[in-house]
């Protein structure tokens, strides 16, 4: 960590740690120059195919969404950390003290703006990217599928070939966060940012919006679809449902490699995912 802060430039730093974060390790520097995050991975193999030099997909993802929404910049990053800036407010999970319907509609502008970035390919940038959704959809689904095998977990079959008309019709790779859960977003009286890109790829904007409706449905939030200026169409329902799956079936398989034992946790993901299988049956 020393070398990282020499190499950021940071002097009188130090260094406590924060809480929230799943994956990485997460701390807060206090530094001369200002306050910043610093980022470190797990050591060992992924747990998940795709969580593969994420530290560089979160660089990534910040260097490209920060001239457009609110999420921190870079300061220093290479394969062993990520540093950037320490954006003000609080996580918005479990708070009252927030204008909800305000702050929703101040969200659904700045994932609109992230959505606006074009990439140049689809799937996770550290995984190879493909010509097609399509194609790269079903990889991702397809590598969680052989995951939650590795992992001893039973996942439901879908069959998305009898959708692929729904998923052919996304033709541009826009920037897609895919985290955006109320830990992820901070506040103070209104919107402050978005943080922990990590899982971020390139794809259908359609997307985002399950962690922005995490267990629910983002069509019961018209203060955030008004704001992004989204209108769902057949083939937008059927796709999200899909996304929906895709990341419920993460969430039931990296409970093994994390070892979370909670019971109750695993039959609210498994009721989410039976409602989201429903829709594509």
């Amino acid at each position: 960590m020393e070398r990282i802060l020499a190499a950021a430039g940071l002097t009188g730093a130090e260094l406590s740690p924060l809480g929230g974060g799943t994956y990485n390790s997460v701390y807060r520097v206090s530094a001369r120059e200002g306050e910043f995050v610093l980022k470190t991975p797990p050591a060992g193999l992924p747990g998940l195919t795709y969580e593969r030099q994420l530290i560089r997909t979160e660089a990534l993802f910040c260097t490209l969404a920060s001239p457009v929404a609110p999420v921190p910049q870079v300061v220093y990053a290479d394969d062993t950390a990520l540093l950037t800036t320490c954006l003000p407010g609080e996580p918005v999970f479990g708070r009252s003290d927030v204008d909800r319907p305000r702050l929703r509609r101040q969200l659904g502008t700045a994932v609109r703006a992230l959505h606006d970035v074009t990439g140049p390919g689809f799937g996770y940038p550290q995984l190879g990217l493909r010509t097609t959704w399509t194609e790269a959809f079903t990889g991702m689904f397809g590598a969680v599928r052989a995951d939650a095998e590795r992992h001893g977990v039973a996942l439901p079959d879908l069959d998305l070939t009898r959708h692929a008309k729904a998923f052919d019709e996304v033709e541009r790779p826009a920037l897609v966060h895919f985290d955006l859960w109320d830990g992820n977003v901070l506040a103070d009286t209104g919107l402050t940012g978005f943080v922990d890109g990590e899982r971020a790829f390139w794809g259908d904007p359609v997307a985002e919006f399950v962690s922005l409706a995490l267990f629910g449905s983002i069509e019961d939030d018209p203060d955030l679809l008004t704001a992004h200026g989204f209108e769902f169409t057949d083939a937008a329902r059927v796709r999200l449902a899909a996304y929906q799956a895709y990341l419920y079936s993460i969430m039931l398989t990296e409970r093994v490699p994390r070892g979370s034992t909670d019971p109750e946790f695993e039959r609210v993901i498994m009721d989410a995912l039976t409602r989201a299988l429903g829709v594509l049956a």
